[in-house]
């Protein structure tokens, strides 16, 4: 609500209670190379990365473009793409030539918050496609009105993409488990106990 003043909000959690890993020393320390871990990492972020290492995504060494740069989303995967020694380009609202940076893409994560943005003919042919996006588009054919897609044309880049994940059931599931892991970390971590990791021992540096 545009009454509520979200930092004030942010503040206000304390920071062993961060389910969501917004406050400002959370996302900062998944900033920073070498220091303390977060406490909680964002959800939705770390989905990605999740679901990249589950299905064996390499991405060390790989050009990664981030379409977004919100703190909930873009800002955060992309400092974790880093983190795996991915190579990260962030577009956003003033970047220009869109397109002539997805094509360079080897991994692209779609969070700008436009309906079906990213046609197929933008892709690197086999690149990896993680849409974040959920948007409604008028459908007179769905009982609602309406239906939910991503960032992307889904059927024209699961053509040319090697991966790609589906909306609504793809990366929304996934930001629900990682608040659940989240929440365990917490947890672990009032009484002493190790967290568990997040990346893959092997991307790590």
């Amino acid at each position: 609500p545009d009454h509520v003043d979200e930092a004030t909000v942010l503040k206000a959690i304390a920071i062993e209670k961060d389910a969501d890993g917004f406050s400002a020393m959370n996302v900062g320390n998944l900033c920073l190379r070498g220091g303390e871990p977060p406490l909680a990492v964002p959800c939705t972020p770390a989905g990605c990365i999740e679901l990249l290492q589950r299905y064996d995504i390499d991405i060390s060494g790989k050009d990664c473009v981030v379409l977004g740069r919100s703190n909930i989303v873009g800002m955060p995967v992309a400092a974790l793409l880093q983190s795996c020694n991915g190579t990260v380009t962030v577009c956003h609202s003033r970047t220009q030539n869109i397109p002539d940076k997805v094509r360079r893409a080897d991994i692209v994560v779609a969070a700008i918050g436009k309906a079906e943005f990213v046609q197929g003919s933008w892709l690197k042919p086999g690149a990896v496609v993680v849409d974040v996006g959920i948007n409604s588009v008028d459908d007179a054919t769905k009982k609602r009105g309406y239906r939910l897609v991503g960032d992307v044309k889904y059927d024209e880049c699961a053509k040319v993409a090697s991966a790609i994940t589906p909306v609504p059931g793809g990366v929304g599931p996934m930001t629900i488990a990682m608040l659940m892991k989240n929440t365990v970390n917490l947890a672990r971590h009032s009484l002493g106990l190790p967290r568990m990791p997040l990346r893959n021992a092997s991307n790590r540096s």
